[in-house]
C-alpha cells in the first residue's frame, strides 16, 4: 500500500506540505483536538524524529511518529499544555516551540488599518518583528500578497526550504503571517511566494524590511528591536525654528559613497569622524543624501529603491545610521534624505508582480511603466500603496529623527503623460493629463508629515511649473515644504556657459527668475544632476582660460548666495572639482593643494557664514519685499545690482555683478541711505583668488540723486565678480 495513503491526513494535504503549495497550514499542523485526544501534528522535512515536551519543565510527553519519508511527524499527548518539540536532525538537536501552536499575529484593527492605507507605522506591524508573542520570544513575519495562493518564510532558520514554514492568510486583508519561535535579529530570510495558477516566484525580500544584506546580496535581515536612545531634544523642539522660510537653509548634497573613501571603507563611523566636522566647518546648516533607502544597482545611486524601511546595508546597521543621525543634531546640522515614491526597479526578488499580480505597480503599461528608467511606477490609487509610502515616509521621520525628505521626480508623478508620446498614455476620469491619484497621495502625504511630525520638510523635486506645489492643502496646493527651482538652475547655468562677449545679449537668463521667485518657497540647486551624464563639472561649465574659469565660478556662487531662495551645492563644487562626478571615486581632494580651488572652498565657507548672519540675506527668502532691483537692465555692462532687505531693523544689503572680465570703474548706484556702506563681500578678493580690486573695504554714499535715490555709491566693480554691501548703522 501506498505510504502517503496510511497517514490519517488526507492525500492531497501531505502532497500539498511536500510540495511546498498547502495554503492553510494551521488547518493541518499544531495542536487540534480530536475524540481520541489532543493530536499534534509537525512537517519537518529532513528530521530523524520528534519529541513533545512540556514546555514548564523540559519533560517528555509523547514521541511523534513519523508517517512516510517526506518528513510529516504526529502524535497524541494527553496534557494540554504549552509544549516543545524536540527534533533530531543529523547533526544537530533542536529545542523549539512549534510555530503552529500560536494564534493570530496581526489584530484586526492592523488589518483593518493598513486596508485603508492608514496604518501609519506600518512596519512595526506587519513585516519582520523580534517580539515576545504569546510569553516566547522569536520573530513575528507578515507580508501583502492577496493573490498568492501559499506564501512561505524561508531564511538562515530553516535551510531556506520553502515547505518548512509555509504563512496563514487572514482574509479578507490579503495578508499572511506567521510567528517563529527562537530567531533572533540578524537573521537572514525572504518570502517564498506561488502565485495564482500555481506559478511559484522568485524568492521576495521583504517589502517592510528594516534591515537587508549589503548589495549584491539580497535577502532581508530582521533588525533589533532597540531602539536608539536619543539625546537631541533640544534640537528636535527647535527644528521647526531652524527650517522655516525665514531661517538660513545650506544644504550640502552628497552622495555617501563617493565624497570620501579614504583607506577604502565607507560607514557611518567614518562619515561621522569625517564629514561632520567638514559640514559645519564649511557653514552648512543642512546635509542632504542621496536615497540610502536600500537599493540593488549601486550605479543608480539609490534612485532605483527596493528596500524603503531598510537603510542601505552598504554603510552598517540601522542603529549606526541613527546614531550618526544624532551627532549630526549635535553638531547642529540638520538632514534631509532623497527619498523615491514615484517608481520602483524591476529587479526579480523586489516589488515586481510581488505575488504573481501588478500589486504594487499599475499592470497596463501605460500606467505603470517609466520606459526612461525602466521602472515599474506605484498604482497611487491603491490605498494599501499609499499607506504603504506614506508609512515609509514616516519611518524615517519618527524613528531615524530625519528632518526632511526631498522628494524625488515629483513632475512624473503629476503627468499621465509625462515622457509618453500621444496614445501610449491613459487620460484621468476627466479626460485629462494630471494624475489626480498622485496628486491626492502628495497632498495626503504632506497633511500626515505636518500633523505627526513638527517642524520636519518635505522638498519637491519638480520641473515643471505646476502651481501651488508649496500652498497648503487647504488651498488646493500639494502642501510642500519647499521646492527646487529647475528653472532658475537651468537659466543662469546657460548664462554662465556663454562667453562673457555674448552675455549682454541673454540678460533676461539671470533676471527672468525673479518674474516667478516668490510664486513658491523656493530651493536653488545646484545639483548632482548637473554634473554627471556628460554635463561636466560647474568648473568645466565656465568659459574661458583657467582664471576666467575660477572668477566666473567666484562670480556665479556671490549670485546664487544672495538671490532669493534656499541653496543648495552638490559635494565637489565647493572645491571646483574639474572632473565630471564619478560615483565610483571620491571628491578630487588633491585640488585644494593648488590656491586657487582652496580660495573657491573659503569663499563658499564664507558665503555660508555671512548668508547666516546677515537677516537681509535669508528672512525675506519667500517674500517679494525682500528683493529689489536696482539695476536690473544694463545689458551693455552685463551688470547686475539689487538690494536684499531684512525687516524693520535689519540692515540692508545691496549685490552688484559685473559678469564681464572687465573692470567698471565709477560705476554709480542709487542707495536708499546716506553714510558708510561696508564691503562685507567680494568675490575677487585675494583670499579667494582674485586680483584683489575692490572698493578698499567701505565706501561713503554721497548726496547725488541715482536710479530714483537721493544717495549713491561711485563703486569700482571688479571683473567676473560679485560685491555685497551693507549699510552701516
Amino acid at each position: 500500500m501506498n505510504e502517503i495513503a496510511t497517514l490519517a491526513l488526507p492525500r492531497e494535504e501531505a502532497e500539498a506540505l511536500a510540495g511546498a503549495r498547502h495554503n492553510d497550514p494551521f488547518k493541518v499542523l499544531g495542536p487540534r483536538d480530536t475524540e481520541r485526544g489532543r493530536l499534534i501534528r509537525a512537517y519537518l522535512p529532513g528530521a530523524l524524529g520528534v519529541e513533545v515536551l512540556r514546555r514548564t519543565d523540559r519533560t517528555p510527553i509523547a514521541t511523534l511518529e513519523q508517517h512516510g519519508k517526506d518528513g510529516l511527524f504526529e502524535g497524541m499527548v494527553t496534557d494540554h499544555v504549552p509544549y516543545l518539540l524536540r527534533i533530531k536532525w543529523p547533526q544537530a538537536v533542536q529545542e523549539t516551540e512549534d510555530p503552529y501552536s500560536f494564534g493570530p499575529l496581526l489584530g484586526d484593527l492592523d488589518l483593518h488599518l493598513f486596508n485603508e492605507g492608514r496604518h501609519f507605522e506600518l512596519a512595526s506591524a506587519m513585516g519582520a518583528n523580534a517580539m515576545t508573542f504569546e510569553g516566547v520570544d522569536g520573530v513575528g513575519f507578515s507580508v501583502w500578497a492577496p493573490n498568492a495562493s501559499r506564501v512561505a518564510v524561508v531564511g538562515d532558520f530553516n535551510s531556506w526550504d520553502s515547505r518548512r514554514h509555509p504563512m496563514r492568510l487572514r482574509y479578507p486583508a490579503g495578508v499572511w503571517e506567521l510567528f517563529i519561535p527562537r530567531i533572533t535579529p540578524g537573521t537572514r530570510y525572504k518570502f517564498d511566494i506561488v502565485g495564482p495558477g500555481g506559478v511559484r516566484l522568485p524568492q521576495k525580500a521583504d517589502p517592510l524590511a528594516q534591515q537587508a544584506e549589503p548589495s549584491p546580496a539580497t535577502a532581508s535581515v530582521v533588525a533589533s528591536p532597540r531602539q536608539w536612545r536619543w539625546h537631541d531634544e533640544a534640537w528636535m523642539q527647535a527644528r521647526a525654528e531652524r527650517q522655516a522660510v525665514t531661517a538660513p537653509i545650506s544644504i550640502y548634497e552628497v552622495h555617501l559613497g563617493s565624497w570620501m573613501r579614504g583607506n577604502g571603507t565607507v560607514s557611518w563611523e567614518t562619515a561621522a569622524q569625517r564629514l561632520i566636522p567638514y559640514v559645519v566647518d564649511m557653514g552648512f546648516t543642512h546635509l542632504e543624501l542621496l536615497p540610502i533607502t536600500e537599493y540593488p544597482f549601486g550605479g543608480s545611486w539609490g534612485y532605483q529603491p527596493l528596500g524603503l524601511f531598510a537603510p542601505t546595508g552598504r554603510y552598517g546597521a540601522p542603529e549606526e545610521f541613527a546614531q550618526f543621525v544624532d551627532r549630526l543634531h549635535a553638531a547642529g546640522i540638520g538632514l534631509i534624505l532623497d527619498w523615491v515614491p514615484a517608481h520602483f526597479p524591476t529587479d526579480p526578488h523586489g516589488l515586481a508582480r510581488f505575488d504573481g499580480t501588478a500589486l504594487y505597480e499599475h499592470l497596463d503599461p501605460r500606467e505603470g511603466f517609466h520606459r526612461d528608467w525602466n521602472t515599474f511606477i506605484y498604482n497611487f490609487g491603491r490605498r494599501e500603496v499609499q499607506g504603504f509610502l506614506i508609512a515609509s515616509a514616516l519611518h524615517w521621520l519618527e524613528r531615524f529623527h530625519v528632518d526632511g525628505l526631498r522628494v524625488d521626480a515629483v513632475a512624473s508623478m503629476l503627468y499621465r503623460d509625462y515622457s509618453r508620446s500621444a496614445g501610449d498614455w491613459i487620460p484621468n476620469v476627466y479626460g485629462g493629463r494630471e494624475h489626480l491619484e498622485a496628486i491626492d497621495f502628495l497632498r495626503h502625504l504632506n497633511a500626515v508629515v505636518k500633523e505627526r511630525c513638527p517642524g520636519a520638510v518635505t522638498i519637491a523635486e519638480e520641473s515643471t511649473a505646476w502651481p501651488g506645489v508649496t500652498r497648503s492643502e487647504r488651498e488646493l496646493g500639494l502642501g510642500f515644504s519647499y521646492k527646487w527651482n529647475m528653472g532658475w538652475m537651468h537659466d543662469t547655468l546657460l548664462y554662465m556657459e556663454r562667453e562673457p562677449i555674448h552675455r549682454s545679449y541673454h540678460h533676461d537668463e539671470l533676471t527672468f527668475g525673479l518674474l516667478y521667485g516668490f510664486s513658491e518657497k523656493f530651493i536653488l540647486p545646484l545639483s548632482h544632476d548637473e554634473v554627471v551624464h556628460g554635463k561636466g563639472s560647474l568648473f568645466g561649465k565656465m568659459p574661458g582660460d583657467r582664471w576666467r574659469k575660477f572668477a566666473n565660478l567666484r562670480a556665479y556662487f556671490g549670485f546664487m548666495w544672495s538671490h532669493p531662495g534656499k541653496k543648495l551645492l552638490f559635494m565637489g563644487g565647493e572645491i571646483a572639482q574639474e572632473r565630471e562626478w564619478n560615483h565610483d571615486r571620491e571628491i578630487d581632494w588633491f585640488l585644494l593643494d593648488n590656491p586657487d580651488h582652496a580660495g573657491i572652498q573659503r569663499l563658499v565657507r564664507d558665503l555660508n557664514h555671512l548668508y547666516r548672519r546677515e537677516p537681509a540675506l535669508h528672512v525675506r527668502d519667500s517674500e517679494p519685499a525682500g528683493f529689489r532691483w536696482i539695476v536690473g537692465d544694463d545689458r551693455s555692462n552685463s551688470v547686475f545690482a539689487y538690494f536684499r532687505h531684512g525687516h524693520d531693523g535689519h540692515a540692508p544689503v545691496l549685490v552688484v555683478c559685473n559678469m564681464t572680465p572687465a573692470p567698471r570703474h565709477n560705476y554709480r548706484i542709487g542707495v536708499p541711505r546716506g553714510g558708510v556702506w561696508r564691503e562685507i563681500m567680494n568675490t575677487d578678493s585675494r583670499f579667494y583668488g582674485g586680483s584683489d580690486m575692490g572698493n578698499e573695504g567701505a565706501i561713503h554714499a554721497v548726496p547725488q540723486p541715482t536710479h530714483g535715490e537721493a544717495q549713491s555709491l561711485d563703486l569700482t566693480l571688479p571683473p567676473l565678480a560679485t560685491l555685497y554691501l551693507r549699510a552701516e548703522s
